[in-house]
């Protein structure tokens, strides 16, 4: 491998934690790393991270994949692509420094301003000017908050930046944005593809005055600098590409080629790509966007809120038993409730699950939905909480495939990477609710700093055509095909997962709003 003439850096940073690989242009992996990120919650629906955190784990990432490496393949380095979590409120001086943490995606104190945005723009408006549909998630109500409730920051702010962005303005002194997170934002006029005028003017903001101009994903947006050098073990001078969304970058790392293949990543969250032949309406819960890879001409990419969160919740609110029962034998607690989960029958002995414990994207859209237990009984045991919990993640997973495929999408089978790709149990589930083979990729294959790889690739010239480089690189490892009885009691429970949940969303709203005016009043 030292042997080897050109190198890449990719790096993810995402929201429980920043990793990169350095790999050479065979796709091998040189030097790998990563650290953990950290949460802050200031109130009531409020999630925030530190950017300083985020540079500081990043430059220790980078100082430890460069020693490993050594000098002679750091010499050889030939660009650097990075992705992040989406969507991110960073405001930042004209120095650069950040005036406040970043209000992240997970963030929902802004459903006020979503709505008087909606409301003043016109709802059918605004999903034919942004593509898709109104969220808390996304960036025009977190601006509007900020401004409203922090004039004096907002007042001193050059520039709002992504994740991504911030990192690459660390490594290059440049200000940045990528079209692929600036389509996310809600900000940006999807058919222009340009920041949004009649956004800006219902948030009372210049868009092309507060957010960097946008570039492709693989422009070179800068170079690293001297003092970046110094603080990263990276030598100065290697070309960095504008990069993209943590989603883009999946979607590349899974292989995803051809019409047919659907690709999951499954990690706290999920990232759902799938195919389509032709662009869908615009008025739908998910849409599509233009791909750039060849025979692919849209996907659909739909997010999870919580997969592998639901999971981790899981074991730390009733796990307690799993947890000690796994250390009294040695055993790693997940494989352990992977094994659990498999004594108890499809279906969950009546139990069902809705994974809807930060609210939902898609195909739901809301942030007043709520994670639930319903049809437990007398003789309901752990075990079947415990299966219930994997099954209704593959609920909500089939819950938004069958949105896609209504609006033209094609699955015929699954790529499943991430944390989520390593328990079986789970993949066996998702393709008997599927009905389709689950394939699962090699360990570089499907990790998302391998598709920043693969965008550093292309920026500086080494992956010309990244279909092809694609299918070379990427590998499949196992398929896992449906279990034909579980299917069936899937394809009856289905539709009660739909209905329940519908019958009930109204009832949540009116719990949510009860929330929010007792909070108030204490």
């Amino acid at each position: 491998m030292a042997g080897a003439a050109n190198y890449l850096i990719g790096m993810d940073l995402g929201t429980t934690n920043i990793k990169a690989n350095l790999m050479d242009d065979h796709g091998n992996v040189i030097a790998t790393a990563s650290r953990e990120n950290h949460l802050i919650f200031p109130g009531p629906n409020m999630v925030e991270q530190s950017a300083d955190e985020w540079w500081d784990n990043a430059s220790s990432v980078f100082r430890e994949i460069t020693a490993a490496a050594g000098p002679d393949i750091v010499a050889k380095v030939r660009g650097i692509a990075i992705s992040s979590q989406t969507v991110t409120m960073l405001p930042v001086d004209k120095d650069g420094n950040p005036l406040r943490n970043a209000m992240i995606w997970m963030d929902s104190r802004s459903t006020k301003e979503m709505h008087y945005i909606s409301l003043q723009l016109g709802h059918d408006h605004m999903v034919e000017l942004i593509g898709g549909q109104p969220d808390v998630a996304f960036l025009p109500n977190k601006i509007l908050w900020f401004k409203r409730y922090e004039p004096e920051l907002f007042a001193k702010t050059d520039k709002i930046l992504q994740a991504s962005s911030y990192i690459n303005l660390k490594l290059t002194g440049v200000m940045s944005a990528d079209v692929d997170q600036g389509a996310r934002t809600q900000c940006m006029d999807i058919h222009t593809l340009k920041w949004s005028p009649e956004i800006g003017d219902v948030i009372g903001v210049n868009l092309d005055e507060i957010l960097p101009p946008p570039s492709q994903p693989t422009d070179i947006i800068g170079y690293v600098t001297e003092e970046a050098a110094k603080e990263t073990g990276l030598i100065s001078g290697i070309p960095v590409a504008a990069g993209a969304s943590d989603a883009m970058t999946s979607m590349y790392a899974t292989g995803l080629s051809k019409l047919g293949e659907a690709s999951e990543s499954s990690g706290t969250t999920s990232l759902v790509f799938v195919g389509s032949p032709s662009m869908s309406a615009c008025n739908i819960p998910v849409v599509t966007k233009p791909c750039s890879i060849s025979g692919v001409p849209y996907i659909f990419d739909a997010p999870i809120n919580t997969s592998g969160a639901a999971l981790k919740w899981y074991l730390g609110a009733m796990g307690h038993e799993d947890k000690l029962y796994a250390d009294a034998h040695g055993l790693n607690v997940y494989n352990y409730i992977n094994e659990l989960a498999e004594t108890v029958p499809a279906g969950s002995n009546g139990v069902m699950f809705f994974p809807y414990l930060l609210g939902e994207r898609a195909p739901l859209w809301n942030s007043h939905a709520r994670g639930m237990f319903i049809g437990m009984s007398l003789d309901t045991k752990h075990e079947d909480f415990t299966r219930a919990v994997f099954e209704g993640t593959a609920f909500a997973l089939r819950h938004v495939c069958e949105t896609i495929k209504s609006a033209g999408g094609v699955i015929n089978s699954l790529r499943i990477t991430g944390g989520g790709s390593k328990s079986r149990t789970w993949s066996k589930i998702k393709a008997s609710m599927l009905k389709v083979p689950v394939l699962l990729l090699d360990e570089k294959s499907g990790d998302v700093p391998f598709g920043d790889v693969l965008i550093a690739g292309q920026a500086v010239g080494l992956f010309p055509d990244l279909t092809k480089t694609i299918n070379e690189l990427v590998g499949v490892k196992e398929i896992i095909e449906p279990n034909e009885d579980w299917a069936a009691v899937y394809d009856k429970l289905y539709p009660y997962y739909v209905d329940l949940y519908r019958d009930l969303d109204k009832d949540l709203l009116r719990l949510r709003n009860q929330w929010i005016e007792m909070n108030k009043e204490k």
